[in-house]
């Protein structure tokens, strides 16, 4: 396997973890919105406080959190965009 399938395979496989978290933040939480409810944050229903910015707040971790790693990866395989 060559230096850039690797790369590939290791940047799919980071897309979808990265899509998973995704979907469980924008649509799985709120399915459980009636159990969710239940609980508290801060004095206001848990599941309000998730859709008004707990989810928001995920997503913005999650692009940074996907910037750094793939970073890393470009890097591990020769394809990172720094200077020396």
């Amino acid at each position: 396997m060559s230096n850039k399938e690797k790369h590939w395979a290791k940047t799919r496989g980071h897309m979808l973890l990265t899509l998973a978290l995704w979907a469980f933040f924008s649509m799985v939480v709120f399915l459980f919105g009636y159990e969710i409810n239940s609980m508290s944050f801060l004095g206001y229903p848990l599941g309000y406080y998730m859709t008004a910015q707990g989810s928001l707040l995920a997503f913005v971790l999650i692009i940074f959190w996907f910037a750094n790693r793939q970073e890393k990866i470009d890097e591990e395989f020769g394809f990172g965009e720094k200077e020396d």
